[in-house]
């Protein structure tokens, strides 16, 4: 039976125009090329990191061990959004392997963090930006794990970079510097944060001026010699520890001792002859994948291209999924519903069947069986066809604000990802993860024998943006046939909650009236971010890749 919302383009064809992959792109993005290369390629949102990782390829190390390298100079340089403070998570192509492995270096919630404690000090819902959501930083552990299993040069090597830039400085970049300025007044309040992100202890950094951070290089160089182990229960630990009790927090020293990373096996969905990969719960991933299963039986390409019938379709399958994900995703341990019920034939029919091609829901309920984010995203592919798609976050900007004076790096409130809602997987309790935003993706094609091979490693940062970015740029190159950077640059829509969407300035009016008719309540989408995607695609030889013009970064190869 044909999906109703195929009759989308009659009922809205009056407003729908197509938009050919073909056109000059909008002349309020900015136009970059795609980026090719013949051996190795990274991308990431600061040029230095992504010089840094380029400079491992180029001397013999592989994806792993750019990636880590270039994830630890985007620690110094883009401190708001990442770091050894936060968590982190990644999917891997193992060219040695042939196969895909998915990391999941996210950390659990203090023994002190109950739910009980919590409504005792007269929060009905998780505070925001505060010590009471700092977690275990699990990201350290992360790049660890990861240049353990594949990498090839030492954790002192990949932190070296990164040394050099925090402690002789480095000219900061102007949208870094803006999201920086925009977190001034907060960074104030906290004693560690104003010594060590405020120029005088009184304002961020400005575009093109100098910045360091010799607390971080001293944190940086203390690794190197002792290893993630000093963080987790040792002397750097125990200085966490302390000053996040001392400020109201929930984390103890057995609570770092104990964390441990975990490799987890990558969940995906067909598409147009393409998989799309993503990593299984505690993260949102399963709200893309559940996404494009709504998604597959329709005409897409007839829609028009962000046409009102095209984002239409799009915002109702994100609310649908983003129900389901509230209701059931969580820490895995907790969950009474796998991910895989919620991408099985019959639940996302019956999903599907809700969407009402004239008209925007409020609220869906979940079906019978998130949040602000602060993050980077880079990829990395090496000439012996190792791909790697990392994501780390601190989720809001500085995380929850704190920094202990004299480490140079702010602490996540990652806890804020929970809800005090009781008897659910993502409810408050010791030992949980909480439910993640951050969601690195993979692409694969099957050859002729049917065997999946790696096509695309790829992200697109920015909270509950993620899922949705995943689906567009995907959308753009699947459907539409856009070039790599094309699909990048394309203007998007960001749902927010109940009718409430934002979509980027080259979205005209007439889509955006023909959206009002429907009921979707248009905001002002200065105030909103789109997300900042990295992207690699493999080619029969060499690579080709796309880095964001809404974040500073840029992708290179060799």
């Amino acid at each position: 039976m044909i999906p109703r919302p195929f009759r989308l383009a009659a009922v809205l064809a009056c407003f729908s125009s197509f938009t050919p992959a073909q056109e000059p792109r909008p002349t309020t993005m900015a136009h970059r090329s795609t980026v090719y290369a013949p051996h190795g390629m990274i991308a990431t949102s600061q040029p230095l990191a992504t010089a840094a990782g380029l400079a491992v390829l180029e001397h013999g190390g592989n994806a792993i061990d750019a990636a880590v390298t270039a994830a630890a100079v985007l620690n110094v340089t883009e401190p708001m959004m990442t770091g050894i403070g936060g968590d982190m998570f990644a999917i891997v192509w193992s060219a040695n392997d042939r196969k895909l492995y998915g990391l999941n270096a996210s950390g659990r919630a203090g023994s002190l963090m109950t739910r009980d404690a919590l409504l005792a000090r007269g929060h009905r819902t998780m505070p925001g930006e505060s010590v009471e959501d700092v977690t275990v930083p699990g990201a350290l552990s992360g790049w660890d794990a990861l240049l353990r299993r594949f990498g090839t040069i030492t954790f002192a090597q990949a932190l070296a970079p990164a040394i050099g830039y925090a402690e002789h400085g480095f000219p900061v970049t102007p949208i870094i510097a803006q999201d920086w300025a925009s977190e001034a007044a907060r960074l104030a309040r906290d004693d560690g944060a104003r010594a060590t992100f405020l120029v005088d202890g009184t304002r961020a950094p400005r575009a093109g001026e100098w910045f360091r951070n010799p607390d971080l290089a001293r944190t940086f160089r203390l690794i190197a010699v002792q290893g993630p182990a000093v963080l987790y229960g040792g002397e750097l630990g125990q200085r966490i520890v302390t000053r996040v009790q001392q400020l109201g927090g929930y984390l103890t020293l057995d609570d770092l001792h104990a964390h441990q990373p975990e490799w987890v096996e990558p969940i995906s969905v067909p598409f147009k002859g393409y998989r799309l990969w993503e990593l299984p719960p505690n993260g949102q991933g399963v709200a893309a994948l559940e996404m494009l299963r709504m998604l597959e039986p329709y005409d897409l390409r007839a829609l028009g291209h962000n046409s009102a019938a095209y984002l239409h379709l799009l915002i109702e399958s994100k609310k649908l999924a983003f129900a389901d994900i509230a209701r059931y995703v969580g820490e895995p341990a907790a969950m009474q519903t796998p991910a895989s019920a919620l991408l099985n034939d019959r639940f996302v029919a019956a999903r599907r069947a809700l969407i009402d091609p004239n008209r925007a829901a409020e609220r869906p309920e979940p079906g019978a069986a998130a949040t602000a984010s602060e993050t980077i995203y880079l990829t990395a592919a090496d000439s012996a066809g190792n791909m790697v798609s990392f994501i780390n976050s601190l989720f809001d900007a500085f995380g929850s604000g704190v920094v202990v004076p004299g480490t140079g790096f702010a602490l996540q409130d990652r806890g804020a990802g929970f809800t005090l809602e009781p008897g659910l997987a993502n409810t408050v309790a010791p030992g949980k993860r909480p439910f993640h935003t951050i969601i690195p993706a993979f692409v694969t094609k099957p050859d002729a024998q049917g065997v999946e091979q790696p096509w695309m490693s790829f992200g697109v940062m920015g909270g509950s943006m993620q899922p949705q970015g995943h689906v567009q740029v995907l959308l753009n190159l699947l459907v539409f046939g856009m070039d790599l950077q094309q699909a990048i640059d394309a203007p998007r829509f960001r749902h927010l909650d109940g009718r409430r969407v934002a979509l980027e300035t080259p979205i005209d009016e007439a889509v955006r009236s023909a959206l009002t008719a429907l009921a979707h309540v248009i905001v002002d989408e200065r105030a909103v971010a789109f997300g900042g995607a990295q992207a690699i695609i493999r080619l029969p030889r060499g690579y080709e890749a796309g880095s964001d013009p809404r974040k500073d970064g840029m992708a290179a190869g060799y």
